[in-house]
């Protein structure tokens, strides 16, 4: 069974198979042994551990997962991949391969038939394009998951962990600083993948919290007035509450809840830290919507 963390390994199954490379699943096979460690290392993976692993790609990352953990599920959107995968795990049995989308995929469901119900630790090579939803959709559906390792364009990793003032700040920032603590453990240069990306990756891990940092009455109020104030960016907090559709916010409603907290009635939505976004969804009135 070769060791696909080696270039010309990857090359070889590729070409057995006649696999054409998919853009539209933003396909990019990590071909580097070393960074391959480092990834499962960041998951501090045992074998008492139970990991989903989404997009597999080819299996070069499940390998290295099958070796240290008790048990994997790989969720493979791409069919075409799945006679490959087939091959190349066919020496694990520790391993189960879905061929789905994992937006659309039940993870309580998993974790219930796979891991008893515990929860699970997520690892992952993400595409690009879709790396924001399926962050988000982990993260705001309580999945039950302990951790996430996941390969991201570095300046998504950037822009998890970042604070206010800073052009990269924004409700991804938020979202993820309100769930989970966010950790870059290494950075990726675009050699270490085929075909080869045109940006730098990253690798971060998402520690998931217990209990959220910040206390808010409604979860919802709080993404919802979040996603109202970086859809404007430009305006200020206020204007941009006002102009947010659903929310059923006044700018005078706006500014005297600013007022209240201390804030200028002229600030920006970038300008507040987690904290203060919280303090807000508390302290404006209650019939704001929390469904949008």
């Amino acid at each position: 069974m070769a060791n696909l963390g080696i270039p010309h390994n990857t090359l070889e199954i590729l070409q057995k198979y006649d696999f054409k490379i998919k853009k539209k699943y933003g396909q990019n096979f990590l071909v580097d042994g070393n960074v391959l460690e480092k990834v499962v290392d960041a998951a501090r993976i045992t074998g008492e551990d139970c990991v989903l692993e989404i997009g597999p790609g080819i299996g070069s990352m499940t390998q290295y997962l099958a070796e240290r953990a008790g048990r994997v599920v790989a969720v493979e959107i791409d069919h075409n991949l799945i006679p490959i995968l087939n091959e190349t795990l066919s020496g694990y049995h520790n391993v189960k391969v879905q061929n789905g989308d994992i937006l659309k995929t039940d993870i309580h469901r998993i974790a219930e038939e796979e891991n008893g119900g515990n929860p699970l630790k997520v690892v992952a090579n993400l595409p690009y394009y879709i790396t924001t939803p399926i962050i988000l959709g982990l993260l705001e559906s309580h999945a039950p998951v302990e951790s996430i390792v996941v390969m991201v364009q570095k300046e998504v990793a950037d822009r998890m962990r970042t604070g206010p003032g800073t052009k990269q700040y924004g409700a991804l920032s938020l979202a993820v600083q309100y769930y989970a603590k966010p950790e870059i453990v290494a950075i990726v240069p675009p050699g270490c993948f085929i075909p080869r990306p045109d940006v730098e990756s990253a690798v971060v891990r998402l520690t998931g919290y217990r209990e959220p940092p910040v206390k808010v009455k409604d979860e919802k109020r709080l993404f919802a007035l979040i996603r109202a104030a970086f859809n404007q960016r430009r305006k200020t907090l206020a204007n941009a509450l006002n102009n947010a559709a659903g929310l059923g916010i006044s700018r005078e409603q706006a500014e005297k809840a600013l007022e209240c907290l201390g804030l200028p009635s002229n600030v920006r939505g970038e300008a507040l830290t987690l904290e203060q976004f919280a303090a807000l969804a508390n302290q404006l009135p209650v019939s704001v919507r929390s469904d949008i």
